[in-house]
Formats: structure tokens, sequence, C-alpha cells
């Protein structure tokens, strides 16, 4: 399996809407690891991208089940 870019990376931030920080303090990381992976050319770990992947499987799993449907609107 290839590593994690960055851009991947800040990609599934984005997918879950969470910022770095988020990340950091979800995990128990350092808030200046992820930076320190971009400015040193350090790769993501492994873990990082199973990590997300399950976080954005279960905001699908919470949309799709637990979230109420929208009403849909009387047709005239």
């Amino acid at each position: 399996m290839n590593p994690m870019t960055f851009e991947e990376f800040d990609a599934a931030l984005d997918a879950l809407g969470w910022s770095i920080a988020d990340f950091c303090r979800a995990t128990g990381l350092h808030r200046n690891t992820p930076q320190r992976w971009r400015r040193d050319g350090i790769e993501i770990p492994g873990w990082v991208p199973k990590h997300l992947a399950l976080l954005q499987d279960l905001q699908r799993l919470h949309t799709s089940y637990l979230v109420p449907p929208k009403p849909i609107a009387d047709a005239e």
C-alpha cells in the first residue's frame, strides 16, 4: 500500500469537516506533528489513513441510519 499523501490527508480531514487541531485532539498527537510530517517530508504513518477511513465510514453510517430523513414537501 502506498503511503498517504498530504493532499489525501487534507482531503480526508475536509471530508470529515475537521481541522488539523481536531485530528490531533482526537488522536492524542501533538498539534505540531502533522505540520512536521509535511515540513520535514516525514511519511504519514500507516495507521493514519486507516483511522481516517474508519471515521469517514462512521460518518456515512451515522448519516445513513441515525440522521432522520428530511420531510418530503407536499405536492400541490
